[in-house]
């Protein structure tokens, strides 16, 4: 099988990326043909095992490129502050006009039997303007989209309408689709993320090496990780504001941030005010120095708002590191006081008492190999892909 890929984010730094570069792999391995439509503002030499075609943009930074602006996001990227909500009539247009013309081109030459888009968003309008069957995954983020800016609904709407099938990731954005697009059950199918369970494996990390890595001279004692990027739903707002209370209670803590967006500065900001000295911020990260924070912690946090799914948390699970995290999106579907703990959104107070109790009853030996086993044996990619691959074949054979 042939299989076009499109998103409107690079491989790396946001989620949506990392679920097309991990279906593109798992599908290599699987022995299918794969070709990946992404956009970036810088080159990306990674070696992949795929066929690539990267939209570039932002002409402060290249020359002639495919859009003239930087790559807009519904929230934040690591390479671009950049929103569809703040881009232009005119933009809007140019960027839908780009990823017509570049998915065109590409399947000319490439020849797909199914396209997967990601996000109701833009990507299924250009899949619907080739002709091809495709498929969409909703990732959340879309949907935040689709209420804040109605420029885009026409082109979601019909993206959306024509698919033919539409993964959901989560209960609550499986639901969230049926109500804002108003399709029927049958359109959808939800299938939660994957994680890549090589990569996101318990290993012996030496922290005094790992933080030594993020140019620090020190070694935890206690440590509590956070990976996301620095935007509103994220809630580390409420992460630091419960860091305090967590000091207080066990002085040798150290919390390791690993993430950047618009909110740093003002993060940076409460961090002082609270007058906390072990809070570290450790910018954006590879996925392999990802894992091994999630490796070296003794508990990793996800105190979002809003959570689509929450791929960070398994893949903490992943390497056998307990979870807390809040009562939103996603979370709730795999989070349990086996694996961690569920709070409710906006509590500082529960918040640090979760980690509070996690950290003194050492849990990382208690419930930490159970993790492994249950997001292993739920969410691999293995059994995220063979699901995909079945949605494949059913589009190929009833639009065909």
């Amino acid at each position: 099988m042939k299989v076009l890929l499109i998103n409107h984010f690079p491989l790396q730094g946001s989620g949506s990326g990392i679920y097309t570069l991990n279906i593109a792999q798992e599908l290599i391995k699987e022995g299918h043909k794969v070709f990946v439509i992404d956009i970036d503002r810088e080159r990306d030499n990674s070696d992949y095992s795929f066929q690539r075609r990267t939209i570039m943009c932002d002409e402060t930074k290249n020359k002639n490129p495919d859009l003239k602006f930087n790559f807009p996001c519904f929230t934040t990227h690591p390479r671009s502050l950049n929103t569809f909500y703040n881009i232009s009539d005119e933009q809007v247009e140019e960027y839908i006009h780009t990823f017509i013309k570049v998915t065109k081109e590409v399947i000319a030459d490439f020849k797909p039997d199914i396209i997967h888009a990601q996000h109701l968003w833009i990507t299924p309008y250009a899949a619907l303007k080739s002709g091809v069957p495709y498929v969409v995954t909703v990732h959340g983020t879309d949907l935040m989209g689709f209420k804040k800016d109605q420029r885009y609904h026409k082109y979601a709407l019909k993206g959306a309408n024509n698919a033919a099938k539409i993964i959901t990731i989560s209960r609550q954005v499986h639901n969230d689709t049926l109500e804002l697009y108003k399709l029927s059950e049958e359109k959808l199918k939800l299938n939660p993320n994957g994680f890549d369970d090589d990569m996101f494996r318990p290993k012996n990390i030496n922290r005094k090496e790992l933080f030594n890595q993020f140019g620090l001279n020190i070694i935890p004692k206690k440590l509590v990780s956070f990976v996301g990027k620095f935007t509103d739903f994220k809630g580390i707002d409420i992460l630091i504001k419960a860091a305090r209370k967590v000091t207080d209670e066990i002085p040798e803590v150290v919390f390791a941030l690993a993430g950047d967006g618009q909110l740093m500065t003002e993060i940076k900001q409460l961090t002082a005010e609270l007058k906390l000295n072990n809070v570290y911020f450790l910018g954006h990260q590879t996925q392999k120095d990802v894992a091994s924070l999630y490796s070296a912690a003794d508990v990793s946090v996800v105190p979002s708002r809003i959570e689509p799914f929450g791929l960070v948390a398994i893949e903490a699970l992943g390497c056998g590191t307990p979870v807390v995290a809040t009562n939103a999106g996603g979370l709730p579907d795999f989070v349990n006081d086996k694996v961690g703990q569920l709070i409710e959104m906006e509590d500082v107070n529960a918040l640090a008492n979760a980690i509070i109790e996690e950290l003194k009853n050492n849990t990382k030996l208690t419930k930490g190999k159970y993790a492994r086993e249950y997001a292993v044996e739920n969410y691999s990619w293995k059994k995220t892909l063979q699901n995909v691959i079945e949605i494949y074949k059913e589009a190929i054979v009833n639009l065909t």
